[in-house]
C-alpha cells in the first residue's frame, strides 16, 4: 500500500475548474518520526489512517486506510493532544483526463494556505501542470498537516 503524491503551492485561477469541495477535519493520534496515525472526518465519512515516513529524496510512502463510523471518529477526536487541522477540500480534473488534483484550503490558524496535491502511480510519471500549480513543496516537511497541527501557518 505505497502512496506516491506531490504537493504544490496554489497561485489565483483554480477555483473555476472545481468540480466537488468537502469540508474535512483531521487530528494525529501519534506524529514521531517514523510514522503518524491520522483520524479525519471528510464530509460525511470518517477514516483511520496510518502514514509511514518517506525515504530520504523520495516521494512514495506507506499508507493504510480504514473507514470509520462517524462516533468513532468523534471519540478518537477526544483523544487528540495537538488539537485538529480544519480545510476545505476542492477537487479538480488534471488536462489529461487521468489525474485529479486535491486542492486544500485551509482554515483557522493555518488561514491563508492553498496547497494542491496529485496521487501518481510512480514517481517519475508525468503529469500536465496547470498555470496556478506554484512552487513544489514535496519533500518540504512544513506543508505536512501532521506538521502544522502544531506549527501553525500564521506563525511562520
Amino acid at each position: 500500500m505505497m502512496e506516491i503524491e506531490r504537493k504544490f503551492l496554489v497561485k489565483d485561477g483554480w477555483r473555476a475548474e472545481v468540480y466537488a469541495s468537502s469540508d474535512i477535519r483531521q487530528g494525529y493520534l501519534c506524529r514521531d518520526a517514523r510514522s503518524t496515525v491520522r483520524v479525519r472526518t471528510y464530509g460525511d465519512r470518517a477514516f483511520l489512517t496510518i502514514k509511514g515516513k518517506a525515504r530520504p529524496g523520495h516521494f512514495g510512502r506507506f499508507e493504510w486506510e480504514k473507514e470509520i463510523s462517524l462516533a468513532d471518529a468523534d471519540a478518537l477526536f477526544s483523544l487528540i493532544p495537538a488539537g485538529s487541522i480544519e480545510k476545505t477540500r476542492h477537487l479538480v480534473r488534471s488536462a489529461d483526463g487521468i489525474h485529479t488534483w486535491e486542492i486544500d484550503e485551509f482554515h483557522g490558524a493555518n488561514e491563508g494556505l492553498v496547497l494542491a496535491e496529485i496521487e501518481l502511480e510512480g514517481e517519475d510519471t508525468p503529469f500536465p501542470r496547470p498555470g496556478w500549480l506554484g512552487e513544489e513543496v514535496t519533500l518540504d516537511p512544513r506543508y505536512y498537516n501532521s506538521y502544522l497541527v502544531a506549527n501553525p501557518y500564521r506563525d511562520w
